[in-house]
């Protein structure tokens, strides 16, 4: 039986983030019925077409999954269920705004089977919250994490920014600090990126966003990668650091060049060596999934080269980088055979480095790894 990731896109916000770029959007909670009912439209098309598949990880990502009402995440995920093999556990993980979240609706979403929830609290400052476009404050983050605990969930994820617009390396500590302090299982890191068409890209371009500087943001990529091991959170990702046992399955996957399944709006799904990406606008979504057709509007054949290149630097974000022998099981090739050249000279730049089993990114080779994935393009 194959083994599937599949991936939830809830398009709601309250407020969309000043740096966000996804496909979200402020709407009225009458839309919410029509599209559940359209994604339940689309496990029934999807299981029509892979009746034989077994789930290892469901992930609801946004957006604000837990905008939603739980009994709707559980009607969700009743048809998954209805549809589909689980793998049994499977991690079913929630991305959750701690200003939309308490302890009776996080109970809810434990009976109704999720089992893994990630926060979005980014700082821990409530004026640098506000000056991002955050609902919450840290006080509020603060109450959802002790009320995660409460309820049951033994798998908590905390998100968490650095290089944004006025932040100063103490307050990245303070934030570093105060996610530790929960004890949480999970912590991604993401460094602030200006997207084009977000109010943060449109300051910028006017040339009003007091950003750290460049100096700064090195600093803090620096003190994170140090002091997160020294509190027991392994970095198993370039953006993540888990303690023992508790890496984020569902991500794993995407690294590994495993298939999923992606449903909602704006989502990508990654199966048969095609990619398909399903339309922005939500009113199409629901339109298609009502006429019983797949919704998807684009769909890429992801070639033998493309393959590789992919499966490489998908790879390499991992700390067990390349597996040698997948490459030749999937490719049938020795790796050296297509980049030896390349994982030499990397090799003498220390931003690889080799086992008899694997090629990896060293510590620098993290710190640079947009260049060295860029070696891999073929």
């Amino acid at each position: 039986m194959n083994n599937f990731g599949m991936y939830i896109h809830i398009p709601f916000c309250r407020q969309k983030c000043f740096y966000c770029d996804f496909a979200s959007v402020k709407a009225p909670e009458s839309l919410y019925r029509q599209y559940t009912k359209a994604l339940c439209q689309e496990i029934v098309l999807y299981w029509e077409l892979f009746p034989d598949i077994c789930l290892d990880t469901i992930y609801f990502g946004g957006g604000t999954p837990s905008i939603l009402p739980p009994q709707l995440i559980g009607e969700i995920l009743a048809e998954i269920k209805n549809s589909f093999a689980l793998n049994n556990p499977c991690e079913i993980t929630l991305e959750a705004n701690p200003g939309t979240v308490d302890e009776a609706k996080l109970y809810q979403l434990r009976q109704n089977g999720i089992n893994r929830i990630s926060f979005g609290v980014q700082a821990a400052q409530n004026e640098l919250l506000k000056n991002i476009g955050r609902i919450h404050t840290i006080e509020e983050a603060e109450k959802a994490v002790g009320a995660a605990w409460k309820t049951g969930f033994k798998n908590i994820s905390i998100d968490l920014m650095y290089g944004l617009p006025q932040q100063t390396f103490t307050m990245l500590q303070q934030s570093v600090a105060w996610a530790v302090s929960r004890n949480v299982q999970h912590i991604s890191i993401y460094g602030l990126q200006i997207e084009e068409g977000t109010v943060f890209g449109r300051l910028y371009d006017e040339g009003k966003l007091l950003l750290p500087t460049e100096e700064d943001c090195e600093k803090m990529y620096d003190y994170l990668t140090e002091a997160l091991p020294k509190y027991g959170y392994r970095r198993y990702e370039i953006s993540n650091f888990a303690q023992a046992g508790y890496e984020s399955r569902h991500n794993l996957a995407y690294w590994q060049d495993k298939p999923y399944l992606g449903l909602g709006a704006g989502a990508h799904g990654y199966y048969r060596q095609k990619r398909v990406q399903n339309p922005f606008d939500i009113k199409k979504y629901i339109k298609k999934c009502g006429q019983g057709v797949l919704p998807f509007e684009t769909e890429e054949t992801v070639d033998a080269k493309a393959h590789m290149e992919e499966f490489c630097f998908l790879a390499l974000r991992t700390i067990w980088g390349i597996n040698k022998q997948k490459f030749e099981e999937v490719f049938h090739k020795d790796i050296h055979a297509v980049y030896g050249e390349k994982i030499a000279a990397l090799r003498q730049k220390n931003l690889l480095e080799e086992t008899d089993t694997a090629v990896s990114l060293t510590t620098k080779g993290m710190k640079f790894g947009n260049s060295v994935f860029g070696e891999f393009l073929l």
